[in-house]
Parts: C-alpha cells; sequence; structure tokens
C-alpha cells in the first residue's frame, strides 16, 4: 500500500533534477555574484568551510540534487582523496580514504562496514550505513584522520550525513519521482518519495521522509541451476538443449528494492535548549552480485554472472537517535544518544569454495552447494560534548564517549544429494555450520584547545583517551560426521552465547578477547595569509579496534583425520606432517592499528568571491596495518597484521563562476600508498594445477590495492534564463581514475583493473514550484570493472566422477552500471 501511494503521489508532481544558478550562488552588497561555501558542523561549530583549517568537502542538498546524487558512491566520485569499490548493493562497497587499504577489491561479503578506514555518522550517532541520499541537508567528508573528535576508525577519515531537522518556520510538503533504464536491462527501474514538516507549535514540529525505489539491476544469472543436487550445473555448454534441461537464466538478477524513511520530532521547550527525537529505517531486498564472469572459465557476457544458485540478501538498519543541545551561555553542550540495529539475512553460492578444498565434492555429478546466512547486531552510543561559545583568543572542547556492540551470525552449508550419494546419514543435507557472538565496550574521553595567538595566527591543540574491551565466541561443527548435530537460528544462538559470555565459560565454542587503551593527538595551526587566502598545517592520529576473524581455531594436528580443514592456526600450532609446518601467526584475530598524518594545505577565496580553490599535500605513517589475507587451510579470507605502511600525495579542488550563467567545479588527486616493511604471509594464492594454498610475502615498495594513484572529477552548469522567468539548465560531468590493484604488489594472481572514465549529463527545466530533467548517466556506455574476487589462477577445470569437466567459477569481477536514461521530477507544495 505505501509503494502505491508514494508512486501515486510522485506522479501528480512534473519533474526535477537540479537547481539553478541563484541557490549556487550568493549576492553580495554591490549586486555581484559570488560562489557561496557550504557551512559545516564538522569542528562542533557552525563555520563556513572556507574557515576551518582542515581538509573537508561538503556536498550540500543543493549539489546532491543538482547531480542527481542517489548514494554515497554517487557523490564520492566528486570528492577528491577517496574511492569506493562499487560493489553493488549485494556486497557492501568499501570506502577508501588516500589509498588507505590492503583488502583485496573483492574480500568481505558483509554489508555494516565501511572498508573499515573510514567512519561514518549519521548527524551526531556513529553508524555505518551506506545511506541513500534523501532530505539531507548536506555531507561532510573529512579527508586524514579524526582520531581526537571522532575516535575508533576513522584512520583515514570521517563521513557525516547531516539530515534536515524538522522547520518551526511552516509547513511543507515535497513529492519526487524518477524513472530511467539502463541499457543492459529488460525492466524499467524507478523511486518515488516524499518529504512533509508539519510545525505543530511555534517550538514543537515534526518532518518525516519516505522514499521506495525499485531498481531493476542489469546483472543475468544465466547458469542457476533448475533443481539443486539434482540438475547438473555443468551441462555440454556447446548444447543449447543440455544447458536449458538443467540450467535457467534469471535476468536483471542484482535488483535491489529499498525503502528509507525517516522521523524527526523536534521540541524547544526552553529558549536555551532544543531537542531532536528521530528513528531512522532502511530496509533493502536485493536480488543478487553486481559481477561478470566473462574472464571466467564458462562462456558468459559482460553482464552476465555464473552463479549456480539465486543469491538473495535482505538488509535491514534502524537507528533511533536523541540529540539534545543546551546553550549555558558560556558553552553549548551537546548530549548525543543513539541505538542502532543490522540485521542480515542471505543466500550465496558456495559451490567453488567446496570444490577447491579438494574433499572430493565434485566427484558427485549435480553436486551444487549454497549457504544460508543469518546475522544481528546493536549498537548503544552516547556522546557528552561541551564546546565553548563566548568571543575571545581562547576556544575548547571537552568531552565523553561511549559505545556498547553485540552481534550474533551463524553460516549454514547446505550440499543437496551429497550426502546420501557419499554415505553420510544427513537427510537435511547441512554439511557445515558456523556460529558467532562478539561483544565491545568502548569509552573515551576528548578534548581541543585552540588559541589566537595573533589575528592571523591560531594554534589547536587536541586528544583523546581511549579504552575498549572485546570478547568474541566461535564455534564450527560439520553435521555431515554428527548425525545427532541440530543448528539453531540466530536469536537462540544469540541468547545462548551471551549467557555463555555472562558465565565466562563458553559451552563448547573458541573463545577470544583482547583490550587496549591509548591516547592519540592532534595538533593544528593555521595562518591568515590574506582576507582570501588561509594556509595551516596537521598532525593528527587515528586508530581502528581489532577483532576475531570468526573462524574456529584449528584442533591438534592428526593426520589420519581426513574432515575439513576449515579452521584457525594459532602461533605454533602444526598444520602439516613436516617438522617446519608451523604457524608463525595468530589467524583467528587480529590486533589494533594506527595512522598518524602530516599536512600542509591552503583555503583561498579568489576573483572577487567568483573561484574558490584549495589544496593540500600530506604524508600518512601506517603502523601495524589490518591487512586482508588468508587462513592456511581452505584458503578462507581473514585480516591479519603486518608491521608498516605509507600513503603520500596531494589533492586540489576548485569552484569558479565563470559568468553569472556558467559555472565549473573540479577535483584532482595524486595518491602513492605502499608497505614499508615485509608483511609475512599476507597474500594467499595457489600454483595450479590444484588448489593448495600457498602464502606469498608482501614487500617493501609493494603498492596497495584497491585505490588509483590518479583520479579528477569535473562537473559544468550553464543556465539560460527564459523569457516567462523559468530556467533551463544544461549539466554535464566526467569523473576519472585511474588503474587499480586487486592485490597488494599486484601478487599471488592479482589483477591490474584498468582505468575508466564515466560521463553524465542532464537537461534541468525550472518553473519554480516544480522542476523536470531528462539525464544520462554514463553518456558513452562505459563498461567498467570495479573489483576483483579471487584470481584467474581459479580459472581450472576439475572432474566428477564420470570424467565429465566441473569448472571453477569463483574468479569474477565487479563491474559499474551501463548506460542509463532516465527523467526526474519534484512539486514543493506550501512554498
Amino acid at each position: 500500500m505505501i509503494r502505491k501511494y508514494l508512486l501515486l503521489s510522485a506522479s501528480a508532481a512534473v519533474m526535477t533534477s537540479a537547481l539553478t544558478l541563484s541557490a549556487q550562488a550568493q549576492e553580495t552588497a554591490d549586486g555581484e555574484l559570488r560562489v557561496e561555501a557550504v557551512t559545516v558542523t564538522a569542528t562542533r561549530r557552525a563555520e563556513s568551510v572556507q574557515d576551518i583549517p582542515i581538509n573537508i568537502s561538503a556536498i550540500g542538498d543543493q549539489q546532491i540534487t543538482e547531480q542527481g546524487f542517489d548514494e554515497l558512491a554517487d557523490m564520492l566520485a566528486y570528492v577528491p582523496g577517496i574511492n569506493v569499490v562499487d560493489r553493488g548493493g549485494r556486497q557492501g562497497n568499501p570506502l577508501i580514504v588516500r589509498g588507505l587499504n590492503a583488502d583485496g577489491l573483492g574480500s568481505g561479503d558483509g554489508n555494516n562496514n565501511g572498508g573499515g578506514t573510514v567512519a561514518t555518522y549519521i548527524g551526531e550517532i556513529p553508524v555505518y550505513l551506506d545511506l541513500k541520499l534523501n532530505d539531507l541537508e548536506r555531507v561532510e567528508v573529512l579527508l586524514g584522520p579524526q582520531g581526537t573528535l571522532y575516535g575508533a576508525g576513522t584512520l583515514g577519515g570521517a563521513i557525516r550525513y547531516i539530515p534536515k531537522k524538522p522547520d518551526f518556520a511552516g509547513d511543507t510538503l515535497d513529492v519526487r519521482t524518477e524513472i530511467y533504464q539502463y541499457s543492459e536491462a529488460d525492466d524499467l527501474s524507478y523511486d518515488a518519495g516524499l518529504t512533509i514538516n508539519k510545525a505543530l507549535a511555534p517550538n514543537f514540529a515534526i518532518r518525516a521522509s519516505v522514499d521506495y525505489e525499485n531498481d531493476s539491476g542489469f546483472i543475468d544469472y544465466p547458469y542457476v541451476v533448475r533443481e539443486i543436487g539434482v540438475s547438473n550445473p555443468d551441462p555440454d555448454f556447446t548444447d543449447p538443449a543440455d544447458v536449458a534441461a538443467n540450467l535457467r537464466r534469471i535476468t536483471d538478477a542484482d535488483s535491489e528494492e529499498t525503502i528509507s524513511a525517516r522521523i524527526a520530532a523536534r521540541w524547544e521547550p526552553l529558549p536555551w535548549l532544543d531537542t531532536t527525537l528521530t528513528y531512522y529505517l532502511q530496509k533493502s531486498d536485493i536480488g543478487g552480485r553486481r559481477g561478470s564472469s566473462a574472464r571466467s572459465t564458462v562462456p558468459a557476457g559482460d553482464y552476465e554472472l555464473a552463479k549456480r544458485v539465486e543469491e538473495p540478501n535482505e538488509i535491514t538498519n534502524q537507528l533511533l537517535a536523541l540529540e539534545m543541545v543546551a546553550d549555558l551561555g558560556f558553552a553549548e553542550l551537546t548530549s548525543a544518544t543513539g541505538y542502532s540495529r543490522f540485521n542480515d539475512n542471505g543466500q550465496r553460492d558456495q559451490t567453488d569454495l567446496l570444490i577447491t578444498l579438494e574433499y572430493s565434492y565434485e566427484a558427485f555429478p549435480t553436486f551444487t552447494s549454497f549457504t544460508h546466512e543469518k546475522g544481528k547486531e546493536s549498537r548503544i552510543n552516547q556522546e557528552l560534548r561541551l564546546v565553548s561559545t563566548t568571543d575571545g583568543p581562547l576556544n575548547w572542547i571537552v568531552g565523553a564517549f561511549y559505545n556498547q556492540y553485540e552481534g550474533a551470525s551463524y553460516s549454514a552449508e547446505y550440499t543437496p544429494g551429497y550426502a546420501d550419494f557419499a554415505g553420510f546419514n544427513r537427510p537435511d543435507d547441512l554439511e557445515y555450520f558456523s556460529q558467532g557472538f562478539s561483544k565491545l565496550e568502548e569509552s573515551a574521553f576528548f578534548g581541543e584547545i585552540g588559541y589566537d595567538i595573533t589575528d592571523k595566527w591560531t594554534v589547536t591543540v587536541g586528544g583523546r583517551y581511549y579504552q575498549y574491551d572485546l570478547e568474541s565466541f566461535s564455534d564450527v561443527d560439520f553435521p555431515l560426521f554428527d548425525p545427532g548435530f541440530a543448528r539453531v537460528g540466530v536469536s537462540a544462538l544469540e541468547s545462548s552465547l551471551r549467557s555463555d559470555f555472562a558465565a565466562g565459560s563458553p559451552n563448547g565454542t573458541e573463545r577470544t578477547s583482547q583490550s587496549d587503551e591509548g591516547t592519540l593527538f592532534k595538533i593544528n595551526t593555521s595562518y591568515q595569509v590574506t582576507d582570501d587566502i588561509l594556509g595551516y598545517f596537521t598532525i593528527s592520529e587515528g586508530y581502528r579496534i581489532g577483532n576475531q576473524n570468526g573462524i574456529a581455531v584449528c584442533p591438534d594436528y592428526d593426520p589420519t583425520n581426513t574432515q575439513q580443514g576449515a579452521c584457525a592456526l594459532l602461533p605454533g600450532q602444526q598444520y602439516g606432517p613436516g617438522a617446519g609446518d608451523i604457524s608463525t601467526r595468530d589467524e583467528s584475530q587480529y590486533l589494533p592499528d594506527k595512522t598518524i598524518n602530516y599536512e600542509l594545505g591552503f583555503k583561498s577565496t579568489l576573483a572577487n568571491g567568483r573561484l574558490i580553490l584549495n589544496g593540500a599535500v600530506y604524508y600518512i605513517e601506517w603502523k601495524d596495518p589490518q591487512l586482508t589475507s588468508a587462513t592456511i587451510n581452505a584458503s578462507i579470507p581473514i585480516t591479519v597484521n603486518a608491521e608498516g605502511a605509507e600513503t603520500k600525495g596531494f589533492e586540489v579542488s576548485g569552484n569558479w563562476l565563470v559568468t553569472d550563467a556558467f559555472s565549473v567545479r573540479g577535483s584532482y588527486s595524486h595518491t602513492e600508498a605502499s608497505l614499508t616493511a615485509v608483511a609475512p604471509g599476507l597474500v594467499g594464492t595457489i600454483s595450479p594445477p590444484g588448489f593448495s594454498t600457498i602464502l606469498l610475502d608482501g614487500q617493501d615498495g609493494d603498492r596497495l590495492p584497491g585505490s588509483p594513484e590518479d583520479q579528477f572529477s569535473v562537473f559544468g552548469s550553464y543556465v539560460h534564463q527564459l523569457a516567462s522567468g523559468r530556467t533551463l539548465t544544461f549539466n554535464g560531468s566526467y569523473s576519472w581514475q585511474g588503474d587499480v590493484l586487486s592485490r597488494t604488489g599486484g601478487r599471488g594472481g592479482g589483477l591490474t583493473l584498468d582505468s575508466y572514465g564515466v560521463a553524465n549529463a542532464s537537461a534541468v527545466y525550472d518553473a519554480g514550484k516544480w522542476q523536470a530533467t531528462l539525464f544520462v548517466n554514463n553518456l558513452f556506455d562505459e563498461y567498467y570493472e570495479t573489483g576483483v574476487v579471487s584470481s584467474p589462477l581459479s580459472n581450472q577445470i576439475v572432474a566428477d566422477a564420470n570424467g565429465d569437466p566441473v569448472y571453477i567459477r569463483s574468479f569474477y569481477t565487479y563491474v559499474g552500471a551501463p548506460r542509463a536514461i532516465g527523467i526526474r521530477a519534484s512539486y514543493k507544495f506550501g512554498q
């Protein structure tokens, strides 16, 4: 019902996308236009982005609307120094700032983290969410470590979504809709939404928005088995009849349906007290992965993925936030309280992993395996902050922070038909079951003191003391060998493991724990060279906590044991028959890492305010970096610590009002990120034929993966005034990035993804209350790859019990969206 209402409401509107130049520019007292800088609160004070001596990019609601940004990946292509590995909704998209990354471009299968080096905030609450960009005041992107004010996870930077607050001024209703189609899709995509603001009293208002998005997707799954365990997943691919008898095609498999909603109540019970209570919901039903098997062993096109089973995933994020701001006269007191929940329920094709374990699963002629995964997480956050507001040369900030996290998950692996084929007593065909529970408690005290030494020279010093305790349990079972094993649901699992945690003696689970405390510092000095040029120098630190890898610890080595070895080794633990087959690392968990950033930058407003030009050079030292590797047994992706890495580079961005009708903005960044020491066992690889894991060392100087060395973007807008007083605006943009490595140093079968550029164009008719936009995204229909899963070394063919070929399909790439043509529309009531 809600979907029908949204579509009918939005269809009643006529159409929009961008804003007119008057919304981007500000008129001076003498009637001249100048570029308008966005006001931000990144330093916990409301200031123009041009007056803040740190590297921050701010994307206001006008630019979000103007360029048609729907989600973070769209927007960050136009922010210097940050890269998004766009893997579609099914995978989640890692955020990489200034090259601080060592993960493979296809690693991880979750949607509740941003790659670990960037913290995201919704308002004042730290919670990771790839939030749809609806009804936002702005998005702030802080580049470089932000450990003093923003805490854990800000190893490379922080991203803040700032929603629009309820407005006491009046009642408004905005409706919006969009219809588009990908060049590779069979069906139309569409979304619709509305925002309502209602002032119920002079000091009380509510604001609510709801949006429904139905993205058709454009990736086909051409080789899904008709019946798991019965149909042959590897028929004669040259015989259409044999293929049709065993397999079926799912078109536009990577579809995504998302409902995002927010309701906020704002109340000022006293002139000096402002409170806002907000509930956020974002729920996505995703059909499959946005990948291509064009490089694999089976015949597939650019927009085809050779999975054997469907891979749906349901992701739900919820946040309840209470923000209270009290003006105490000498300072502003802020209390930010948040409670968030994340639920994940999905299925994936597990066939390739089991085949490559070399336990003869492939002998079963119709072998296909799938895994059902379910998880839930909850967080409680509390921050108290006092910010000085008095005039004078001295300013200060003090605060305290607390975070509590709990998460439970399981992974159930099924092999239909295999138990009967191999002679096991397991009617449900449950072959593997893993479970885990984690609890984290984190607290911190932080503060900054700034002093104006002269009217041009300012020095700020900040620090943070942090402490955390992490407890984790994990367990794994092989039900084929245990007919009495019965799996449990995630809620029962969470309850059971929480009881074990409280008792301190987990029943049948492996327990790991770690704790750490330390301090971070920040030093910033700035000098106002002229009224229009500000220079600054910053030294800042960031850190990230450690965690478990979520894999059960291996039992003691037993040469007579022929069961699976999907487990994590401990230091000194034997894993093979040779005397030298001893693990030198802890595969069960990884420890915290830290960055220290040295940055020199400037901000300038030139040509009587018609040109903004900002830039910075930086060097970041990365200590004990958390890097992606793989277990010796079963080659399961894990995280390990290396000794060190570094990144250095520069960024520049500008916004130029060329004429009163024509404006241009753009950015360029150069990044060099590499290891600074040998990283033992960093890259897991194989040496065909066969799939035995070999661990390769990362070497000093190896380039880190996931981030281009060079990237740039440009956006231009021309406004034509019509005789009726309405406007017609033409927009064009282009974003480009250089080549990217899929693995550190390109080792172990790593792939170098080619550089690519994407052009967008739009034409906007603005009639004031209603607006209409015709747009084309990926104007030249560029085919580009954004990530890699596995490596070409996995492109091997084995044989089943009948001698017929079995194709390994674990190697594939993530691809970007093809050309999309569409129309946007909006109408504003009550304004």
